[in-house]
């Protein structure tokens, strides 16, 4: 491909664009078609930016077929769907206003693992532990662990109810060393 002619308003716009670049792919596009645009060969370009020939015949031909700056941008990616419904999220939402019990579980607190087995009862999936966190973090719940507080010992009371007795004693009769 040889070096791509560009009018001066051509060239303002791919400059205005470089100048205004967030992304990294769309201003190392943008400085691509400039520098080959300005006389650069394509293996000096590619060399500079680190990417193949082959990517900066690909930009500058995508921006030649359209004459916009646009065209260097990325198409927008769907992604991978989401396998956590909202529906899912009302199921976990119930579950966690009532006690497992009530599930048929001998447990009194929701664990993840315990959700997992519920959620696939439920649905027919089983999520991930991953996505029950996630799940739950997106409820604004938050994991405790229960903290166990025994009942005073009575026993023990009157121990050191019978120790302060005879330290008290002790102070006010006689006198420490020789006699």
């Amino acid at each position: 491909m040889n070096r791509p002619q560009l009018t001066a308003s051509e060239l303002q716009r791919l400059e205005r664009q470089l100048a205004e670049a967030s992304d990294v792919r769309l201003y190392r596009r943008t400085l691509a078609v400039l520098e080959h645009a300005r006389g650069r060969s394509v293996e000096q370009v590619a060399g500079s930016l680190g990417v193949s020939r082959q990517s900066v015949y690909n930009w500058t031909a995508a921006y030649l077929r359209a004459l916009d700056p646009g065209a260097l941008a990325d198409a927008p990616r769907p992604g991978r769907p989401r396998l956590w419904t909202e529906d899912e999220q009302v199921l976990l939402r119930c579950l966690l206003e009532t006690t497992p019990e009530r599930w048929g579980h001998y447990a009194l607190n929701w664990t993840v693992p315990l959700l997992q087995e519920q959620v696939q009862q439920e649905t027919g999936v089983r999520p991930s532990d991953d996505t029950i966190r996630r799940a739950l973090r997106a409820e604004r719940y938050v994991w405790k662990r229960p903290r166990y507080v025994l009942e005073p010992d009575p026993d023990r009371e009157k121990d050191a109810a019978d120790s302060a007795d005879r330290a008290q004693i002790g102070c006010g009769h006689g006198s420490a060393g020789r006699g």
